[in-house]
This record gives C-alpha cells, sequence and structure tokens, in this order.
C-alpha cells in the first residue's frame, strides 16, 4: 500500500502546547488518572466564566447569524475594535482597516500568508508563542529568533535583533504582553523596536492578546501607537482578557503608512475573501465586550483570583531548589529556569514526559516555546489555588527525587 505522507512544510512546524505529552496525558486519562493541566491557557476549564453580558448578546443574535457576514466581518463588531483602537491612541484606521477571525490564530497564519515568499525570513522573540514560528514556517517563511533576555526581565535584546536582520527580513513579530513569560515591555523599548523597523522598511506584528490582563497597576502602551508611518499589523482577541476562549472572536488591525502595502493589503483581503467570514456568534460578543464593565480588572487588581494566584505560583515555584523565575507582569503563565548545574537535562520533552507519568502534572518544556537549551518550562497559573499549591508540591518532590538520583549515582 501507497504511505500517505504528512506535507513537507510540515517538517520545522512545532506545537508541543498540545503536543506529545499532552497526547500521553490523554491516554493517562482514559485509564483513569486525573491529571492537574498547568499547560493551556484555557480559561473555562478553571471556572473563569466569560461576563454575562457577553453570553446573552451572542443568544439574542443568534437567530440573525445562519448566514455569512462581510468577509471582514460584522459592522457593528469592526466599529468598536475602531473605537477601540481610538482609545489606545492608534491613529488612521478606519473600518477597511479592520478584519474579524477566528481568533487571532487564524488571522495570524493568513497575516504570514499573505506576506511571505519562500526564504522570506521574519523575526520572532525566543521564547516565543509557538504558534507564530509554525505560522511562519508555513507559510514558506523562514523564522529568526531574537534573543529576550532572562537577565533583564526577558526584554528583548535590542542589539540581537539589529544583528539578525538580512536583505531577506520582512518583519518583527512583538508579543507584548509576552506569552511566555509574562514580560510587559515598556514604552521606551517599544520605541526603539519601532526605530528599528522604520529603518529597516520592517512590518511589525504586535500580538497584543494579553493586554488587559496586567498586575501591579502597571500600564500597556500599544505599539501601533507609537508611529504613524511604520506599517503595523497588531492582533487581539476576547479569549483571555474576557474569558472567551471557545468564541473564536479576534481581530486584525493594520495602521500606519498603508501607501506601500496596497499589494500585500490586497493580499490580506483576498485571504479574508476565500474564508468567506469568521465564525458570525462571536463576532456579536465583541462590541459588547468592549465598550463594556472590564471585569478582569476585578481578577487581576489587588485581592483579586488571577493576582492570588500568581503570587502563590510564584512564590512556590521560587521556593524549589534550582528553580529562578523572573515574576510575571502580565499574562497568565510564567517562565521558571532549572538550574542546568542542578538539573543537567538532555531533553526537556522526555524530561516533562517523566514528570508527566511521576507526578500527573502537565507542563510544556521550553523547548516547545522555541528556546534552544533545555532548561526552563512553562507554568499556567490558572488553577485554583489549592489545586495550584498540590501541583507545584508534587512538581517540587520531583525535583528533590531527581536531586537526590544525582547525588546517589542511582
Amino acid at each position: 500500500m501507497k504511505q500517505l505522507k504528512k506535507s513537507a512544510k510540515l517538517a520545522n512546524v512545532l506545537y508541543d502546547i498540545r503536543g506529545p505529552i499532552m497526547d500521553a496525558a490523554k491516554q493517562m486519562e482514559e485509564d483513569g488518572q486525573k491529571i492537574i493541566k498547568l499547560n493551556i491557557g484555557n480559561l473555562a476549564v478553571f471556572g473563569f466564566d466569560a461576563p454575562e453580558e457577553i453570553q446573552q448578546d451572542m443568544i439574542r443574535n443568534l437567530p440573525t447569524s445562519a448566514g455569512y457576514s462581510d468577509s471582514k466581518g460584522v459592522f457593528a463588531a469592526r466599529k468598536a475594535v475602531m473605537h477601540e483602537t481610538q482609545k489606545q491612541g492608534i491613529t488612521g484606521v478606519t473600518l477597511d482597516d479592520i478584519y474579524l477571525g477566528n481568533g487571532a490564530s487564524e488571522l495570524i497564519a493568513m497575516s504570514t500568508n499573505a506576506l511571505l515568499d519562500d526564504g522570506d525570513e521574519l523575526l520572532l522573540p525566543a521564547p516565543d508563542y509557538p504558534l507564530w514560528t509554525a505560522s511562519t514556517s508555513l507559510s514558506g517563511g523562514t523564522p529568526v529568533h531574537y534573543l529576550c533576555d532572562e537577565a533583564n526581565g526577558w526584554m528583548p535584546d535590542l542589539a540581537d535583533i539589529r544583528a539578525k536582520i538580512t536583505p531577506r527580513t520582512k518583519g518583527i513579530v512583538v508579543i507584548n504582553p509576552n506569552n511566555p513569560t509574562g514580560a510587559l515591555y515598556s514604552d521606551a523599548l517599544l520605541k526603539s523596536i519601532v526605530e528599528i523597523a522604520r529603518e529597516h522598511g520592517l512590518v511589525i506584528f504586535a500580538d497584543e492578546v494579553y493586554d488587559k490582563v496586567l498586575y501591579d497597576d502597571v500600564k500597556h502602551t500599544a505599539i501601533a501607537s507609537l508611529s504613524s508611518d511604520v506599517l503595523t499589523l497588531t492582533f487581539n482577541s476576547l479569549s483571555k482578557s474576557y474569558r472567551s476562549c471557545g468564541y473564536r472572536a479576534g481581530w486584525l488591525v493594520v495602521s500606519g503608512d498603508k501607501r506601500a502595502a496596497r499589494d500585500y493589503i490586497e493580499g490580506l483581503n483576498m485571504l479574508s475573501n476565500m474564508r468567506l467570514c469568521a465564525n458570525v456568534p462571536g463576532q456579536w460578543a465583541i462590541q459588547t465586550a468592549l465598550g463594556g464593565y472590564q471585569s478582569i480588572n476585578e481578577l487581576v487588581g489587588e485581592g483579586g483570583r488571577l493576582r492570588r494566584q500568581r503570587d502563590l505560583a510564584y512564590e512556590l515555584i521560587t521556593a524549589i531548589p534550582g528553580v529562578s523565575c523572573v515574576k510575571p507582569s502580565a499574562a497568565l503563565y510564567m517562565f521558571p529556569k532549572l538550574d542546568p548545574a542542578v538539573y543537567p537535562i538532555a531533553d526537556d520533552r522526555q524530561f516533562f514526559l517523566e514528570l508527566l507519568k511521576e507526578t500527573r502534572v502537565m507542563l510544556v518544556q521550553g523547548t516547545g516555546f522555541n528556546w534552544t537549551t533545555p532548561d526552563h518550562f512553562r507554568i499556567v497559573f490558572l488553577p485554583h489555588e489549592d489545586d495550584l499549591r498540590e501541583a507545584i508540591n508534587r512538581i517540587a518532590k520531583f525535583l528533590e527525587q531527581y536531586r537526590l538520583r544525582r547525588k546517589t549515582g542511582s
């Protein structure tokens, strides 16, 4: 029988957030074991419900949601996104510059497919959200990772960015707030990135999905608000700030000087038309969400559930010998480091697969986020405090046994 093989385009695609470790966890669950999942930012399964007014608006509009919408999206939802850009200080955005999608994920893939030819390069952070690297590869482009410096609070290394720009570089991806590190970038740093993009004629792809998930009264600045000339594509969605992952409601905003990008924008329009439209019921949630009370503030503020869980996870994980972590200022994650002198790991995927089997706690290894050395992992701090405490205690015991085995040579 002739064997059917996957496309060669998938050779460099990695998405370990839902990879082999998750496959092993599914099998364990089928065998009756209960897994504590610290691998994915799926808020609903941890009791974070979408705001009721969003749910009600979707329900009310269901009778008129059976048909296709405009390929770019429902007018009222795009209008609400336009008003949001005005509040953020992003200038020159019209309704035609806004595309609604099945989450930001679909729009990320659309934006790279419309831009990249074979061999074109896109600058991406390391560590990154792996969908960006996968989408770049699937689009025929070459992902080139610039370093985010852990010693400097996971800020992008501007010198490394400059060193990696070549004649084939088309754009730079900025994930702010950052997944997986939880870092939030300063205005000064963002202005420097804008200047680099301006100098080299690069498109900025701004992934700002966590722009409202902020702790300790920090403020987020939309990078598109810092220039009116650099072409910037900003991605956001209802998934995280509005606890609506399954609604698949995201948006892409094109801003900056669009005159030289007319052909690229035509490509975006072509791909938008080809998929007919985004999920219509989810689109109806956008206007209500953006125009309503920002209930995420209660969760991230002093005493809020997300704030408490971040603090607890940080306290417990950094209490483990040989584990350090930059405390996240934003998002739902932290990216701890395992000291290589204490934990000399050759294969971090295998290491965290063993951890899963022994502890029934699921994590994602650092190389799953295109971090080159096997010495980090991502923690999602969404479970309730009791579950979070239990999970990290199990991790601590596993690491303790690892240290003892190394000490005794067994």
